[in-house]
């Protein structure tokens, strides 16, 4: 019996994070457990567990009645974040190259930058390996520090909206100048490795930063481009104009 409540808080959690990252609510906006329970086919208690953990990922927020509203974000809040997760992944990276990467993760890293070579073929963009391979290889990099606090910390930043390394890639496939930054991230990518392998914890830390200051570009790129669908990316919907 726990074990079917858990396995429908964890459908309820997967399905309500796609409708509020989807647009599906407006910012502010009220959530009824009746109506939510009744549109996903949840009952109340795995939805209120669903809506708890979406809570501590910054999706909705609580009133003092109890009752939650759908988070609603500024541009400074989203680059604040962006810079906390560069921060962090920079002190991952800083630690990797200081402790020494194994052998193994060493291997990995250089398979998951050849297959981002590969995604990147100048014959045409595999854009689906590129988004996997790049979440890969910073999964990676925080794994390779050798700290399950920092691992954890990293884990924490990418749940805040529109902050993960892969935050902007879904719905730009069609944009040629968003799709040269891969190449330019890539680059990074590679540099970064190479700092962590040869034990250079200060220059690994700082392209790790500046790697991660990419996206905010890339974001604001998005904003500016005329053609961009901003409704493809999954949590521009919670970002204000203003």
């Amino acid at each position: 019996m726990a074990k079917d409540r858990h396995s429908q808080a964890d459908r309820a959690l997967s399905a309500l994070r796609v409708l509020i990252l989807g647009g599906a609510f407006e910012r502010g906006e009220k959530l009824s457990e009746p109506a939510l329970s009744e549109r996903l086919g949840i009952s109340r208690t795995p939805l209120r567990e669903a809506m708890m953990h979406l809570h501590q990922e910054g999706l909705l927020t609580r009133e003092d009645s109890g009752s939650a509203r759908v988070s609603s974000y500024t541009m400074r809040d989203i680059t604040d974040a962006i810079e906390v997760r560069g921060t962090l992944e920079g002190l991952a990276a800083r630690l990797a190259a200081e402790r020494g990467m194994a052998p193994d993760l060493r291997a990995r890293a250089h398979a998951i930058l050849d297959a981002i070579d590969r995604a990147l073929d100048a014959k045409g963009v595999d854009f689906r390996a590129y988004v996997s391979q790049n979440a890969a290889f910073h999964d990676l990099v925080a794994t390779a520090a050798g700290s399950p606090v920092v691992a954890r910390e990293i884990a924490r930043a990418n749940r805040l909206p529109l902050a993960g390394p892969s935050a902007f890639l879904t719905g730009q496939e069609g944009q040629h100048p968003f799709l040269r930054s891969l190449i330019i991230a890539q680059d990074q990518h590679r540099a970064i490795l190479d700092a962590i392998e040869t034990g250079e914890g200060a220059r690994a830390e700082g392209l790790a930063r500046e790697h991660a200051r990419l996206a905010r570009r890339n974001l604001q790129q998005v904003i500016d481009h005329p053609n961009s669908d901003v409704s493809t990316i999954p949590g521009l919907a919670l970002v204000s104009p203003n």
